[in-house]
């Protein structure tokens, strides 16, 4: 079959075959001038997004959206991959098959002779086996490479993770609780100091401290500031709506308007919470 007729095919088993087909045409000579000047570099904000919006779909529950999403993410990657075979460096199949030959390496618990019964088994064989592909003996840094390219956050917890698998953690939650308690010390003497190099570095010290917490909790620190920001974001609309009943815009209302709305507001919020 070819890609022309791949374009229209409506059988779902070929539908994959479809979009690769779909993709060669944007890109071919007569096809569409926007895709046919990407770059690997000039997707990168697209792959960031679309992983994000993917992210947020999960987040929200809405799973017709995540098809949605997840679709776009999978365009990112066919994206790269007719690019790539443009350059005569790789294609999707050699994705696919790089991919697949990793799991079954990965798990010979599932697919050979090894034995891991608990999922905490499973991830050390899974980074013994890592760090042996990679070359990565005692003389390579334990953490090397540990979340490259993650947002910060996510890469703190990833590196704190990482550490804990050989024995370098707190040995109980209050030790992370007293060591959130020494940063927030520290950085109220670099604030009186007026320091702003420490206040930079302390604030640092603590942001990890915190994220070390969530992380004791088996919470995702990602997760947490999303939510946290949506809760701002909702109190924030609602505060602003109550200063407009109120004939007052945001650039009139003085501060202690705007910390009563936004009093009102959590009170407000806490109400529709237990109703």
């Amino acid at each position: 079959m070819t890609d022309a007729d791949m374009i229209d095919c409506p059988d779902n088993g070929r539908q994959l075959a479809r979009l690769r087909a779909i993709m060669h045409r944007l890109r071919a000579p007569g096809g569409c001038p926007w895709d046919a000047e990407q770059t690997h570099e000039s997707l990168v904000p697209n792959l960031i997004e679309e992983t994000y919006e993917a992210v947020d779909a999960i987040r929200s529950g809405d799973h017709a959206h995540l098809q949605e999403e997840l679709g776009d993410v999978l365009l990112q990657v066919v994206f790269h991959a007719e690019l790539a075979e443009e350059g005569g460096r790789f294609n999707l199949d050699d994705i696919a098959r790089g991919i697949s030959d990793k799991l079954v390496r990965r798990h010979p618990h599932v697919f050979g002779s090894g034995v891991a019964d608990d999922p905490d088994a499973v991830l050390k064989q899974w980074d013994a086996i890592k760090r042996a592909e990679k070359g990565e003996g005692d003389d390579k840094p334990f953490l090397h490479g540990v979340g490259k390219g993650l947002p910060a956050l996510p890469r703190a917890a990833k590196l704190q993770k990482k550490a804990a698998k050989v024995g370098f953690d707190w040995p109980q939650e209050s030790g992370v609780i007293a060591k959130i308690r020494e940063e927030l010390q520290e950085l109220e003497a670099a604030v009186d100091a007026q320091d702003m190099e420490v206040v930079s570095e302390e604030l640092g010290d603590l942001l990890f401290s915190a994220v070390n917490l969530a992380r004791f909790r088996g919470a995702d620190p990602e997760v947490l500031m999303a939510r946290a920001n949506a809760k701002f974001e909702s109190r924030f609309h609602e505060m602003e709506r109550l200063l407009a009943g109120q004939g007052l815009t945001l650039t009139a209302a003085t501060a202690d308007q705007m910390e009563d709305a936004w009093t009102e507001a959590k009170r407000m919020e806490a109400k529709r919470a237990k109703a």
